[in-house]
């Protein structure tokens, strides 16, 4: 396939607070230590949409708003892809409580929030954008699949794209059956032609194995969240230029996606 250019990064997870703070550690140059996350407002929401925005929403605003500061592109001029392997299992949990209950009372703020695009409706009211939206799931290959859909709107659409991929902590009874113990997302601006920002070019192939990571903790989140899969490119992309090369497999809809990283 044609190159796909990474303009931009950004990254919210325990112990990586955003891409500028989590490169140490993705470069192996300091260990990675868990931390909870704190408490994140949208810059972008109005007060009113701020209000109602969900932990969930809150998780995929914060990466994305995270990888714009490293792109001069307007929010509004970016086609974008959301994907999600479980959305917002907070409002899940919460309606599903409520219609066991006799009155059936379901919040119209859960119920106006429970929908799989919540956050990409978020997103173009913040941002006042009109261009195409894809919002998609694809249990645990859900960043694969929502980076194949990105790298399609740039290259067959020839649209600058924002990809976000997001999950949260699942609570209980749900964790039981779906044990997502961590918050993680991740957002690439992605570009179909070279600029002074670019900071890897991708290639979309076929892989024979998943990429494990050397560092144990990072290993166990990636394994923890479906979003977190990203971070073996991650780790790819925060490599200094001479060494950034390389290929990673991320698990996929039909087998393992190869992502051939070049500087």
């Amino acid at each position: 396939m044609r190159p796909v250019y990474v303009e931009a990064v950004g990254v919210a997870g325990p112990g990586l607070p955003s891409w500028r703070e989590s490169l140490a550690v993705l470069r192996g140059e300091t260990p990675y230590a868990a931390s909870e996350m704190a408490p994140y407002a949208p810059e972008k929401l109005p007060p009113n949409e701020r209000r109602r925005a969900t932990p969930a929403v809150r998780l995929a605003f914060r990466c994305a708003e995270d990888a714009l500061l490293g792109t001069p592109l307007a929010a509004a001029d970016l086609a974008t892809v959301f994907a999600s392997a479980d959305g917002d299992l907070d409002v899940v949990h919460r309606i599903n409580t409520a219609l066991v209950q006799p009155a059936r009372a379901i919040s119209p703020t859960d119920f106006h929030n429970s929908v799989h695009n919540a956050p990409a409706g978020y997103w173009s009211i913040a941002v006042g954008s009109k261009r195409p939206s894809t919002s998609l799931a694809a249990h645990e290959a859900s960043f694969a699949a929502g980076l194949v859909e990105a790298c399609a709107l740039v290259t067959e659409d020839g649209l600058d794209t924002l990809f976000g991929c997001y999950d949260v902590r699942a609570p209980a009874p749900i964790a039981t059956q779906r044990p997502v113990t961590q918050p993680f997302a991740v957002a690439l601006v992605l570009t179909g032609t070279r600029t002074p920002r670019t900071l890897a070019a991708l290639r979309l192939g076929v892989e024979a194995r998943e990429s494990p990571l050397a560092d144990e903790a990072l290993e166990q989140l990636r394994r923890d969240n479906p979003a977190a899969r990203a971070l073996p490119l991650l780790v790819q992309l925060a490599q200094p230029a001479p060494v950034r090369a390389g290929v990673v497999g991320l698990p996929g809809t039909g087998g393992v996606l190869g992502v051939e990283v070049t500087p």
